[in-house]
């Protein structure tokens, strides 16, 4: 008997006993995944729990901090600026907001944000997760700041500040805040229950997330001007924070977007299928093909692993994440464990949400059995 709800086609049997195995164990609270092949669900499966004393079920509807998968709904927002004309991504940042020119950034260009290489990962201290709930005002504190590195020669992940930088690019082009663009040019017009900037009305729908258990480890014996240290604690990402109405209604760009697998999945489907989805053209093939102009592949400087970053999305690398299949692919991980994966060459959105996070900054070994079966079950 299965122990989740939901769809899911023959051909992905083993998507959906990998899922219930890992909800049977307990190794999986709650979760939810969806698999679409030419934008329609071919798995559409939730189950579990939305709370860590297991007295709330994970129904259909259920939202859950995605953490960075939030990222690829910014990126996508970016698109669909430059597909109108609005935005170059070889122009200057400076070009669209004045002020980002300052502390030697004016040649740091839009396409360097986008892939995490203009040496802007974080913001200069002393900051508190509470000072970024203010988008206009966190993205003007990162207008005056030096780069850390060298602009457009390494990525450096732009762990939380990612929408802010994108964000402000969005509003100062179009006028509208990241949320507001993102809910009237993707989310509404895909009916895609996904939110950057997520009102109270949805409260009692959020999962509660589990922190991962991470190893005592001491960051004060690291060097703290390394861009690992100011990346990712500037600020500090408390967990428990983000069950906070405040939180939730900030619109995060980088890391608090709420949704599920099938919203995920339907927004992001849009690039698997071409840039056309629902009888309405987003994008063009050109657009889409920037994503894979690699703009970095190597040791990430924030996070010390070695990644590769197109315009938007994280690209193959097979040597570093093989569940991820080669060829026209792009993807990107959440905090704890969430993914999606876009594969264009067989038109299909992977995307994966859950509660109990996984105590790797990318990925988990729940996500590469789904992504394993998943990836099986489209080569018979």
């Amino acid at each position: 008997m299965s122990v989740s709800s939901g769809l899911c086609h023959d051909d992905f049997a083993a998507v959906r006993a990998a899922f219930d195995q890992h909800l049977g164990s307990g190794a999986e609270l709650g979760a939810a995944l969806c698999v679409t092949v030419d934008g329609d669900p071919v798995v559409d499966l939730w189950g579990g729990y939305a709370d860590p004393a297991r007295s709330v079920p994970w129904r259909a509807d259920t939202l859950v901090d995605v953490f960075s998968v939030t990222k690829t709904m910014t990126a996508l927002c970016a698109l669909l600026l430059v597909e109108r004309g609005d935005l170059d991504v070889d122009q200057r940042v400076a070009h669209y907001w004045p002020e980002f020119a300052a502390n030697g950034k004016d040649a740091i260009e839009v396409r360097h944000l986008l892939a995490h290489t203009s040496g802007v990962s974080g913001w200069e201290k002393p900051i508190e997760l509470a000072d970024i709930y203010d988008a206009e005002a966190a993205a003007a504190r990162l207008a005056t700041q030096a780069p850390w590195w060298e602009p457009g020669t390494a990525s450096g992940y732009h762990a939380i500040n990612y929408g802010h930088l994108v964000g402000e690019l969005v509003r100062r082009i179009d006028g509208r805040s990241l949320g507001r663009f993102f809910a009237e040019e993707l989310a509404v017009p895909l009916g895609a229950d996904f939110h950057i900037g997520t009102g109270p009305e949805h409260a009692d729908r959020i999962a509660t997330l589990v922190p991962p258990e991470l190893p005592e480890f001491d960051l004060g014996a690291l060097d703290q001007d390394s861009v690992l240290i100011k990346t990712l604690t500037s600020p500090w990402l408390d967990v428990a924070e983000t069950a906070t109405p405040q939180w939730r209604a900030a619109e995060i760009g980088g890391t608090n977007g709420h949704g599920n697998a099938r919203s995920v999945a339907r927004v992001q489907s849009v690039i698997a299928n071409g840039g056309e989805l629902g009888g309405r053209k987003f994008l063009s093939p050109s657009t889409i093909e920037l994503i894979f102009r690699e703009q970095a592949d190597g040791i990430d400087l924030a996070l010390l692993s070695p990644l590769r970053f197109g315009i938007g999305y994280g690209l193959p690398r097979p040597q570093t994440f093989p569940h991820i299949p080669d060829g026209r692919v792009c993807w990107w991980a959440g905090y704890g464990g969430a993914m999606v994966v876009n594969d264009l060459d067989r038109r299909i959105t992977f995307a994966y949400t859950m509660n109990r996070m996984a105590t790797g900054l990318i990925g988990s070994d729940r996500c590469d059995s789904y992504l394993r079966a998943t990836f099986e079950g489209v080569r018979r």
